[in-house]
C-alpha cells in the first residue's frame, strides 16, 4: 500500500475526459473590479451535467502580465464542443463582463485556424451600429460605447484540446478535518499553471455517481461516500470516517491536471486525514486515466 504521511492512497485511478477549452484575460481599472468581474463570468459554470460551461479563475494578473498594464485575471472555460464553448463565453462575456465596469477582455490563447471561437465579433452588434473595429499586430479588436467610456474585447479567441474531470477524494474522520485537509489541497494547487477547480472554492461535497434510480437524472450523490448513509448501502468508507471532499480538476492539458493531481493530494495528506481515493467509471467515462499510484509512487 502506497502512503503518503502514514495515510494510504488507494491503488485507483481518476477517469478524465477531452473538452475544448479557451483562456481569457480580463482587465480592469482596480483589483475590485477585475476580480468582481471574474467571479461573476465564472459563476454557475461547475458542470457541464447542468452548466453551459465549466470555468474558473486560473490566475490573478498584476499589471506588468496584462495587454493593457492593468491589473487583471486570467479566466479558463471548458465545452463539449467548440461550438458549444462558444456559445457560453459569448453569453458570459456579453452578460458578465460587458456589463462589469471599467473592464476589457483579451485572448489568452495562440490563435490557430479552423480552431478559434469568436467573441468580440459576436459582441460588436450591441454598439448598434457604433462600433468600431481596429487591428493591432495582426489582431482584430472591437471598441463597442457604453455609459464610461468603450468596453474593448477581442475578435477571436484561440482554444485547444483540454482535460477534464480529474479527481480525487479525501477522506477525513470528520467535516472540520477533511475540509481543512482540501483547502491545503486546494491553496496548493492554485500555484499549478493551466488548472482550475472548478466548483465553489474548488471543493465538492456533492460527489456523484453516473445515473439515478429516477430515470430523467443523469447523475445522483455518490451513496459509497455519503456517511450518513453507511449501513444502508454497500459503503466505500473505512471505520471512523465522518465526512468526504472530493477535489475536480479541468487543465489545458493532460500533464496540467497530473502536477495538480500530485501538488494536491501531497497536501491533502495531514493530520485527520484517513485516505485518499479516486473516482472512476471502470474507464468507460473518458481515455484518460489518471492512476494515483503511478503519479505519486
Amino acid at each position: 500500500m502506497l502512503t503518503i504521511n502514514d495515510i494510504p492512497i488507494e491503488d485507483t485511478f481518476a477517469e478524465a475526459f477531452p473538452m475544448t477549452a479557451a483562456r481569457l484575460i480580463v482587465t480592469a481599472a482596480n483589483e475590485q473590479w477585475v476580480q468582481t468581474a471574474g467571479q461573476v463570468a465564472t459563476g454557475y459554470a461547475t458542470s457541464v451535467i447542468g452548466c453551459d460551461a465549466e470555468a474558473g479563475v486560473e490566475k490573478v494578473l498584476t499589471a506588468a502580465e496584462t495587454p493593457d498594464g492593468r491589473p487583471g485575471v486570467s479566466l479558463l472555460f471548458f465545452g463539449f464542443s467548440r461550438d458549444a464553448l462558444q456559445k457560453a463565453v459569448v453569453n458570459r462575456v456579453g452578460q458578465c463582463i460587458l456589463t462589469c465596469a471599467t473592464t476589457a477582455c483579451y485572448n489568452g490563447m495562440p490563435v490557430v485556424k479552423d480552431k478559434t471561437i469568436r467573441v468580440g465579433g459576436n459582441l460588436r452588434f450591441f454598439g448598434d451600429g457604433y462600433q468600431s473595429s481596429k487591428k493591432l499586430d495582426g489582431r482584430r479588436f472591437w471598441r463597442l460605447p457604453v455609459m464610461d467610456g468603450e468596453f474593448l474585447c477581442e475578435d477571436l479567441f484561440g482554444t485547444t484540446k483540454g482535460v477534464a474531470g480529474g479527481n480525487f477524494l479525501i477522506v477525513g474522520a470528520n467535516q472540520s478535518l477533511a475540509l481543512a485537509a482540501a483547502e491545503a489541497a486546494g491553496s496548493a494547487m492554485r500555484r499549478v499553471p493551466g488548472i482550475i477547480m472548478p466548483f465553489p472554492g474548488g471543493i465538492v461535497r456533492s460527489g456523484s455517481k453516473v445515473g439515478s434510480r429516477y430515470k430523467k437524472l443523469r447523475a445522483s450523490t455518490n451513496d459509497a461516500y455519503c456517511p450518513t448513509l453507511r449501513g444502508l448501502v454497500m459503503s466505500a468508507l473505512p471505520e471512523g470516517a465522518g465526512a468526504v471532499y472530493e477535489i475536480v480538476i479541468d487543465g489545458i492539458d493532460l500533464a496540467a491536471v497530473e502536477e495538480a493531481t500530485r501538488v494536491g493530494v501531497r497536501a491533502a495528506c495531514r493530520p485527520g486525514v484517513l485516505g485518499i481515493t479516486a473516482g472512476n467509471y471502470g474507464g468507460k467515462l473518458g481515455p484518460h486515466h489518471l492512476h494515483l499510484h503511478k503519479l505519486l509512487g
